[in-house]
């Protein structure tokens, strides 16, 4: 039952954030990184994870550039090729090699050399369908960020998850399930939450 809410959540979510108009993307990826700009934690990072946006998602594009003109490293998640259902982080420059994965998303192509171990991430920024009143976050399905997420929940070392979101995928509840990793700070276009 709760997973048929979910799925249905997702449906409503996506629909709503692939319906806004691209000039409406266009601000709201401006006030993102605005937004952002404001936050203790990427004042002070040297190091952050973020993600390019599909599927309607919040454009972070604005923020990358940010980032890049402060001297912030930046990476992008990779499909982890051997252990399932997990993520890498890879750096991400101008000049990156791209090449699309499974869900046809782009990412860097893979190499060694570029890696960076989760831990040594300031931030990462994650993407999310919806998010609750209380912090609650709802993916894609696929559980990545949630296993990545998991070792630091808890942890006052390691990187710092900041959801990043549309204002229209805000709802009052969420039904959340034991592996759900809490955000403890989302960002939206008009706003800054925090727990």
């Amino acid at each position: 039952m709760q997973s048929a809410i979910r799925r249905e959540i997702r449906q409503q979510m996506r629909q709503r954030r692939r319906s806004l108009s691209l000039e409406q993307q266009q601000y709201a990826a401006q006030q993102l990184s605005l937004q952002c700009q404001q936050l203790n934690e990427l004042q002070h990072a040297k190091r952050v994870a973020l993600y390019l946006s599909a599927d309607g998602e919040l454009d972070t594009h604005p923020l990358i550039e940010y980032c890049w003109q402060h001297n912030i490293a930046t990476f992008l998640p990779v499909i982890h090729p051997f252990s399932r259902g997990h993520l890498l982080f890879t750096r991400y420059t101008p000049d990156t090699d791209m090449v699309y994965n499974q869900y046809h998303i782009l990412e860097p192509r893979l190499d060694i050399r570029h890696i960076i171990p989760t831990k040594a991430l300031d931030i990462i920024f994650t993407p999310l369908v919806a998010f609750d009143t209380t912090g609650h976050r709802l993916g894609m399905g696929g559980g990545y960020y949630d296993r990545t997420l998991t070792p630091y929940h808890q942890e006052d070392q390691g990187p710092i998850a900041i959801g990043v979101a549309h204002h229209c995928q805000h709802v009052d509840k969420l039904p959340s399930e034991a592996w759900d990793i809490p955000m403890h700070t989302i960002v939206t276009p008009n706003d800054i939450w925090r727990w």
